[in-house]
């Protein structure tokens, strides 16, 4: 990061008073194409579309140099079911029925890569009909399972990632995934995982992305509260059933082509079709710029739950931990993981901040490289976006019925020690 943008992003979260970012997001007409990657910088993605939160289709350019689009691809641009049956066939993937609704999802099961494979090509052979269905290879942990394959770099656009960062030092999850999945297969209509910010590439094929800005999927509430699973179904037009359909604004239509790279901010509610047999990679993440958006999501996620199970709160004990339990089964996170995410995401960029000189330090950890790589600069914004946030939720009060001085160190105490790195960064 240089001192432009840092000053630039300085001045935004300083200033910037109002809900968080793309709440109040106007309808877009079209989506800005990156055609050249020797000319886009970090710098211009980090200023133009992370903090204004506005999407992005990056061209075939910036991937051509991928593993998978050599390896996972025929010459005529369709998947290389042979490759892939010889390097992964044995591994056991998640699919699901693109055909069933299961509350507002996909019901999904278990099968080897070679069985799901096999579906797919009589399902080509039928005309794209089955009587099972049309099935989707669906959030598939590739990278965790094959950390060896050449498969693909990410792009240094996305490498302030915070939640694979978090999830890594763990050692329980990620949230890189690969999809593949024939013409026809679709991804019903949301949001992502904790309001993250997600990037997809397409490895071969292509997709048609409806898109909305944040705010705009209030308009498409039924008369119950909830979102539609389907957001081009006819029934979105009884304004018995949804009042306030006719005030919503059409999506955003991106079509994303082969290599082609499309970056989805927070909150931005999407649904997604394959016009092709199509293979892409996935990543959600979160940084110092949308940090803030995903804590703001979580005190809603705890709210929605406390007023569920509201009537229990007289009778239950520990009735304010029950409801962390629930939330963290609902979203995949609580607030003691959160403070957690925050002190490994501060802890690291105060190493790079004390080591600065030592890169054989940070490189022995490889998000302490990717943070160097970034500049000292970089970890000083990452560190002043954590110390807002980190101040927030240390002043919750639901935060504080949780002990929190039990953790390790004490929020009070992580908070003056990234706060002292920051003032020594800037001397």
């Amino acid at each position: 990061m240089d001192r432009d943008t840092f000053a630039h992003s300085t001045k935004f979260f300083r200033d910037y008073s109002g809900p968080p970012r793309g709440a109040s997001c106007q309808p877009h007409e079209h989506v800005d194409y990156i055609e050249k990657p020797e000319i886009f910088t970090y710098a211009d993605f980090f200023k133009d579309y992370l903090i204004p939160n506005d999407p992005c289709v990056f061209s075939a350019k910036f991937t051509e140099g991928w593993g998978s689009r050599r390896k996972w691809v025929t010459p005529d641009g369709k998947p290389n079911f042979d490759y892939l049956l010889r390097t992964f066939g044995e591994a056991v993937v998640p699919v699901a029925n693109c055909d069933v609704k299961e509350y507002n999802s996909n019901p999904k099961e278990h099968l080897k890569l070679k069985e799901y494979i096999s579906y797919w090509k009589e399902h080509i052979k039928k005309s794209y009909r089955s009587p099972r269905g049309c099935l989707y290879l669906k959030d598939w942990h590739l990278h965790r399972a094959f950390p060896e394959q050449d498969v693909y770099t990410t792009p240094i656009y996305f490498s302030s990632d915070w939640l694979n960062e978090y999830w890594d030092a763990v050692a329980v999850d990620d949230y890189r995934f690969v999809y593949m999945g024939p013409k026809g297969s679709w991804t019903p209509f949301h949001a992502d995982v904790f309001r993250s910010y997600s990037w997809s590439a397409n490895i071969c094929g292509k997709k048609k992305w409806l898109v909305f800005p944040p705010g705009q999927e209030e308009y498409l509430r039924d008369r119950h509260g909830h979102l539609p699973f389907d957001i081009t179904a006819p029934d979105l037009k009884k304004s018995n059933l949804y009042p306030r359909y006719a005030q919503s604004s059409p999506p955003v239509e991106i079509i994303q082509e082969a290599g082609e790279i499309v970056f989805i901010p927070s909150g931005w509610h999407h649904q997604v079709y394959n016009l092709e047999d199509t293979i892409s990679i996935n990543h959600n993440w979160v940084n110092g710029c949308n940090v803030a958006i995903m804590w703001s999501f979580l005190q809603d996620e705890l709210a929605a739950v406390q007023r569920e199970i509201r009537e229990w709160k007289d009778g239950m004990e520990d009735w304010h931990t029950q409801c962390q339990v629930l939330m963290k089964s609902y979203t995949g996170i609580d607030y003691k993981e959160f403070y957690n995410l925050l002190k490994i995401i501060a802890e690291n960029r105060i190493f790079v901040l004390e080591h600065h000189h030592s890169e054989e330090d940070a490189s022995k950890h490889s998000y302490r490289a990717a943070i160097s790589a970034l500049g000292m600069l970089h970890a000083v914004f990452d560190l002043k976006r954590t110390a807002k946030v980190l101040t927030s939720l240390n002043a919750n009060e639901e935060f504080k019925k949780l002990k929190p001085e039990s953790l390790s160190p004490p929020p009070q105490a992580l908070l003056h020690r990234l706060k002292a790195a920051i003032d020594t960064a800037l001397l």
